[in-house]
């Protein structure tokens, strides 16, 4: 698989390219023409909740260093942040349920020897803290797959449309070699 192009900004940063002054601007203009113009704005559900709004932040700084924080890319980025909040709600209930399973099983003795709970309520409330420990588990699971996707989707994305800049100016000249192939 060949090395994806290099950006207009990573060329010139350089100063060792090999692209003429017309392929470089042919490249600025296409990466420009990707590019609304406009900077993403965060969303009033993700500015309410505390973690999502710190997670747009960071992003937001990332993608401005890079020059990709475009409208564009609003929905996508509002919504990673979105999940990655329900991620970690989940994971502090998964760790709620794990620590109150613990504090249950290293006081079964107590609890039994008191009276307080029967051995059978005792494996009843242990096997419905284990099940829901699975459940919040499994959510976990599923939201980081969405994460994943988006980060997927996300990187493809960028790397896709620097691919679909021409990276060569298209001479107005016929290639002598398809003339004569033409039979001309």
């Amino acid at each position: 698989m060949p090395t994806p192009a290099k950006p207009y900004i990573a060329l010139v940063s350089e100063k060792k390219s090999h692209r003429t002054k017309e392929e470089l601007n042919l490249r600025k203009q296409g990466e420009e023409a990707l590019s609304t113009g406009v900077a993403m704005k965060e969303r009033h559900e993700v500015k309410n909740n505390p973690i999502a709004h710190k997670e747009f932040l960071r992003l937001n700084k990332l993608l401005k260093e890079i020059s990709k924080n475009d409208a564009i890319n609003e929905a996508v980025i509002n919504r990673y942040c979105l999940i990655y909040a329900e991620c970690h709600d989940f994971e502090e209930k998964r760790e709620s349920f794990y620590k109150d399973l613990q504090e249950l099983t290293s006081n079964k003795g107590e609890l039994i020897d008191s009276e307080e709970i029967s051995l059978s309520t005792y494996y009843k409330m242990k096997h419905n803290m284990q099940t829901t420990i699975i459940n919040l588990d499994k959510q976990v699971q599923s939201k980081r797959k969405m994460l994943l996707d988006i980060e997927k989707e996300n990187i493809m994305t960028i790397a896709a449309a620097l691919r679909c800049i021409p990276k060569k100016v298209e001479d107005e000249k016929d290639d002598p070699l398809l003339i004569a192939l033409r039979g001309g």
